[in-house]
């Protein structure tokens, strides 16, 4: 297998929420908000307490127990003191969350490293209790898909949202130990063609014929082969690997990289630099 030496990928800007009046947080354990903008510590946070945060002006201010409280920042980050976990949309991450005042309206963010960002897919896009094989090929089509679109959506501050206009991710609340199983068994693994990671783009099912056809861009590792997905109709673009015919796939013996080579043509396994995941 070859090795990538990318760019330092330590972590992966997710939006969770964009333009919103206010922001439900907290920490699993005692937490901490600190001011992006000085790295100074701002206040404490309990742990298992839910505070709410709301643009004030230009800046922010924070609800607890009834009273809210100016924050002299437009720009904050919430952790957990330790290990643990941090909240929002009434889900649990990993990493850190990050809150912007853009113009009165908050952006909410998980920084998180890739790895545990793809613990947070793979059980958000593929059912757990479908076959291990069929994780690790979405563990690694989605980490490709992920690399490949560093910095999309920019012009918000992350680099992709948390639903199916990128790729679906619920956090560490939608963590399972056999998908969890399937990303560490794939750690690094992406798809390459000529050299460059690949938009591993997929849908649920294609409906018997997977597509070629990636709005509008004529990309050569995109064919259209049988779908493998029975009787189920087309859910989804169709482009790229059927997730349910993945799954059955893996259910007649195939491994996660025939599965893979068979979806997407011409393609060849990387590992990214380690040093990345650090």
């Amino acid at each position: 297998m070859s090795q990538i030496f990318a760019s330092p990928c330590y972590a992966i800007k997710i939006g969770l929420q964009t333009e919103t009046d206010s922001a439900g947080i907290g920490t699993s354990v005692k937490g901490i908000i600190i001011d992006a903008n000085t790295n100074h510590s701002i206040c404490d946070l309990e742990a298992m307490k839910g505070y709410e945060i709301k643009p004030y002006h230009n800046l922010m201010a924070i609800q607890y127990k009834g009273k809210f409280y100016k924050v002299n920042s437009d720009n904050i980050v919430i952790k957990p003191v330790g290990t643990g976990f941090v909240s929002a949309k009434g889900r649990w991450y990993r990493g850190i969350i990050m809150i912007q005042n853009k113009n009165g309206k908050l952006t909410v963010i998980n920084n998180v490293p890739l790895e545990d960002y793809i613990k947070g897919v793979v059980p958000s896009e593929m059912p757990s209790s479908w076959a291990t094989e069929a994780h690790k090929a979405q563990a690694i089509a989605a980490r490709s898909y992920a690399l490949a679109n560093l910095g999309k959506r920019a012009r918000y501050g992350y680099d992709l949202k948390d639903t199916p206009e990128d790729q679906a991710y619920r956090g560490a609340s939608a963590e399972t130990s056999d998908t969890n199983y399937a990303v560490d068994q794939t750690k690094g693994i992406v798809l390459t063609y000529n050299m460059k990671v690949i938009s591993a783009y997929y849908s649920a099912s294609a409906g018997g014929m997977t597509n070629t056809n990636s709005w509008g861009s004529n990309l050569p590792y995109l064919r259209s082969v049988p779908s493998f997905d029975g009787n189920i109709k087309k859910n989804g673009h169709g482009v790229g690997m059927s997730q349910h015919g993945a799954n059955n796939l893996a259910k007649q013996g195939y491994n996660a990289y025939q599965i893979l080579q068979y979806f997407y043509k011409d393609v060849k396994f990387a590992r990214v630099d380690p040093k990345s995941y650090n």
